[in-house]
């Protein structure tokens, strides 16, 4: 008897490196090499990055070397390997755009939220690439994107404003979360005076700025030595980092750790008594996930993807991205033990198609190839 032909599918990801998006790479591949009744063929950056067993690699290193081989990947290279692999299934993209190839199904998984952030002229000044990437980004996302039959996004709120921005229908995206296990935090005492910790990437959209000017208010207006605002820069990462050291390293309050490894970054979370995390643009924002299984107070950005990211959480308040005066009121409230504009954040309800799982978002990309078929 015949073997049943398997389905072939291609994940491509030339130019995922770190990061998120390469964990959600090795997710994808480390649930696809579980399906034996598919073949699968994945087009990566290097294959040591993401090896799993029973799946067909090709590297192409040579694309992340700028934007037009990154193009030139995508709408040309492609396009010949998918003739030369083929038949193919399913395309699925893993970041961002949508390539020109043979395949009977495209998908795409959309991870930049920067087409939806508030550029500022100061971006342009500490890093140039921010903003304009995010404008790329906005026409890049419209590019070929009625090729696809699937758009997977990891928020509600992201699947709007992809329908909006690309008119692709709402009804067609699928709102996949990422899988976190809650870290395994130290048993340690909180710490004393309050600390609050911002802990990300050193750079210009994540808003440190708004943290330091906020720290700076409150040590002027309650003196030296009542909290402690920790960092993870260490002001000599980039211009951005060198600008804010440069402007807010004299305030005692204020502390530039630099990177931080896993277990200092969880024995940190477990001695923190508030989160800080004002980012102006997130696909999810891990932090926010990482420090919710404590319990204690975080103020966050008034934006779409922080709500959404802290839904259910006992104890948190929001403050628009370019208010200082705000966030060193609500910084006030934890050093004096009274934080009365903090409350518990209402769940969010995806509609369907909604994916918690791989196996889940690749029912759901398969059962189109197969109602297709019928």
């Amino acid at each position: 008897m015949d073997k049943p032909v398997r389905r072939h599918i291609v994940v491509s990801a030339v130019n995922v490196r770190k990061g998120g998006t390469l964990t959600v790479l090795r997710d994808c591949l480390g649930y696809l090499s579980t399906r034996k009744d598919l073949r699968v063929t994945a087009l990566v950056h290097r294959e040591d990055l993401c090896r799993f067993e029973g799946i067909s690699y090709i590297e192409i290193p040579w694309s992340a070397k700028g934007w037009c081989r990154r193009l030139w990947c995508e709408y040309v290279t492609m396009g010949k390997i998918s003739r030369q692999i083929g038949p193919v299934n399913l395309w699925l993209s893993l970041h961002d755009t949508t390539p020109r190839v043979r395949a009977a199904r495209q998908a795409v998984y959309c991870h930049t939220s920067f087409p939806f952030m508030k550029v500022r002229g100061r971006d342009f000044r500490m890093d140039p690439k921010i903003p304009l990437f995010a404008w790329f980004t906005k026409y890049a996302y419209r590019w070929n994107v009625r090729r696809n039959r699937r758009l997977i996004v990891q928020q509600q709120w992201m699947r709007e404003g992809l329908s909006r921005l690309t008119r692709f229908p709402a009804e067609q995206i699928i709102v996949a979360p990422p899988a976190f296990r809650n870290p395994s935090l130290p048993e340690v005492p909180v710490a004393v005076p309050p600390l609050f910790f911002f802990p990300s990437t050193p750079d210009c959209h994540k808003n440190f700025e708004l943290a330091c000017r906020a720290a700076q208010m409150l040590e002027e207006k309650l003196g030296a030595g009542r909290f402690r605002l920790l960092l993870t820069v260490g002001g000599d990462e980039n211009r951005y980092a060198r600008w804010l050291r440069r402007r807010w390293g004299h305030i005692d309050s204020i502390r530039f750790g630099g990177f931080l490894s896993k277990e200092a970054l969880y024995r940190t979370y477990a001695e923190a008594s508030c989160l800080v995390f004002p980012s102006r643009s997130e696909t999810w924002g891990l932090p926010v996930s990482e420090f919710a299984p404590t319990g204690r107070p975080m103020i966050l950005a008034d934006l779409p993807y922080a709500r959404e990211s802290a839904a259910g959480h006992p104890c948190c308040a929001f403050v628009p991205p370019e208010d200082a005066a705000a966030l060193a009121a609500l910084m006030e409230e934890i050093v004096c033990g009274r934080p009365e504009h903090f409350a518990p954040v209402p769940p969010v309800r995806s509609a369907a198609p909604y994916a918690p799982s791989w196996d889940d978002v690749f029912n759901c990309l398969l059962e189109d190839e197969d109602s297709a078929a019928r």
